[in-house]
């Protein structure tokens, strides 16, 4: 697996293989949590959708700059010309959703989907829509619809400074493989806040039968948001310190303090390989909110929630699964938004940024309490 880091080293901005991967801090199953009784894939990722991929650029500059590029591609193929089906579920629109009319019109997507920071989303598109032209056999196109979409990590990040460039932005897709399954403060969920605590990526999948055949269903997310913590239908958030009393290495006079009050964003992208079109596909979408509903969010004025999905199956003539199938199908997007969200957080190390630190979620106060 690679992931793309672009940090500022004297001034000089390198872009290398390898990033933090809080390898310390363990993933839910790991220490035996198992959300749903569903069996995950291989790598309990949203990879295990058979050609996804995804890739970071993670990009710290200074004492002030903590943001980062998440890419997630449908297939290793052209995109724009073996387009998938696809659907947008928008339950709090408090955000900046690029290409959003146009999928949920078309019921298809034809770019990578990018994932960054609120202020990052132009930069994101632009670079993401002059990476595509580029490609051979784009020569002659004129119209793409750019998919980006974005939490606010102005906390720890100088989000006002625009740091994104179209570096980033190229190593995050050049980084992208079937085997990455990178998460926690990586990529665009590099100076995320989840619940006071340090939110990022995470990511889980599911094994489901549907209509006679064995299904994947995976789910990225970029954890950004807040309310009352709920893991594994524990509510640990009220007999956790308050985020704000525990400190991330020296106080420094000015810090201020992360806030849980639900206010931020979480982007959700599901994949599967069975056969949906768009309007099943937004049927599938809608139950990835079970899957947040479940962690406590307040889903607040402030708070963003968007869920992208989309089928790895682009033959028309494969016949689409039957509504009364699609409910095993359901759970499956439910368990494994739940299980990534978990997984975000447990990966997480804590950060020290812009406005001041945020600590990791204290799983040695956190597991006593699940088992």
């Amino acid at each position: 697996m690679r992931i793309a880091m672009v940090v500022a080293v004297a001034g000089v901005l390198m872009v290398a293989a390898g990033a933090p991967d809080a390898a310390e801090r363990p993933r839910a199953r790991d220490v035996g949590i198992e959300i749903g009784t569903l069996p995950t894939g291989p790598l309990n990722a949203i990879v295990d959708v058979p050609g996804v991929r995804v890739g970071h650029a993670t990009v710290i500059e200074g004492d002030s700059v903590r943001t980062g590029v998440t890419a997630i591609l449908p297939h290793g193929g052209d995109l724009y010309a073996r387009r998938v089906p696809a659907a947008i579920h928008v339950a709090n629109g408090y955000g900046k959703l690029l290409g959003i009319s146009q999928v949920q019109e078309l019921g298809e997507l034809e770019t990578p989907i990018l994932l960054t920071g609120t202020l990052g989303v132009w930069k994101a598109a632009d670079a993401l829509v002059e990476w595509q032209l580029a490609l051979p056999g784009m020569e002659n196109v004129r119209s793409l619809n750019a998919v980006v979409g974005e939490t606010n990590d102005g906390f720890l990040n100088d989000i006002r400074s625009r740091p994104l460039r179209p570096e980033h932005v190229r190593a995050a897709l050049a980084s992208a493989s079937t085997t990455n399954v990178q998460e926690g403060a990586i990529g665009a969920g590099t100076g995320t806040v989840a619940f006071g605590w340090k939110g990022g990526i995470g990511t889980s999948s599911r094994k489901v039968a549907a209509g006679g055949a064995t299904y994947t269903v995976g789910v990225l997310v970029q954890s950004n948001y807040g309310g009352s913590l709920v893991i594994d239908g524990v509510e640990v958030g009220p007999q956790l310190p308050d985020p704000a009393t525990v400190a991330v290495g020296e106080a420094t006079a000015g810090d201020e303090v992360p806030v849980s009050d639900g206010d931020g964003s979480i982007m959700m992208v599901v994949a599967t390989d069975a056969p949906l079109d768009a309007r099943l596909l937004e049927r599938l979408a809608r139950r990835a909110i079970t899957g947040l509903a479940r962690t406590g969010t307040s889903m607040s004025n402030g708070s963003g929630d968007y869920v992208i999905a989309f089928s790895t199956v682009t033959d028309d003539t494969v016949a689409r699964v039957d509504n009364d199938d699609m409910s095993g199908l359901f759970v499956a997007v439910a368990d494994a938004t739940e299980e990534a969200i978990v997984n975000s957080l447990f990966k997480a190390e804590g950060m020290r940024g812009h406005r001041g630190a945020v600590p990791a979620l204290p799983l040695d106060l956190v597991l006593p309490l699940l088992r």
